[in-house]
């Protein structure tokens, strides 16, 4: 048995299989393009992570 809500709207969701939900882990297609919307108008970010100087990474030798 499959237990979820909906991140968009809460629904709760089960079903035996996930052929019994098949916009898992959205209840529609109207919360799955909602979702697709949020993430194209860069509602969401992800954590860049920091992209080091290459510069710094040198080392100089002294001689």
């Amino acid at each position: 048995m499959i237990k979820a809500s909906c991140p968009i709207c809460e629904t709760k969701l089960s079903g035996r299989t996930t052929a019994d939900l098949p916009y898992l882990p959205f209840c529609s297609r109207r919360c799955k393009t909602i979702d697709l919307g949020r993430w194209l108008g860069e509602a969401y970010h992800l954590p860049a992570e920091d992209q080091d100087d290459p510069s710094e990474n040198e080392t100089t030798e002294v001689p």
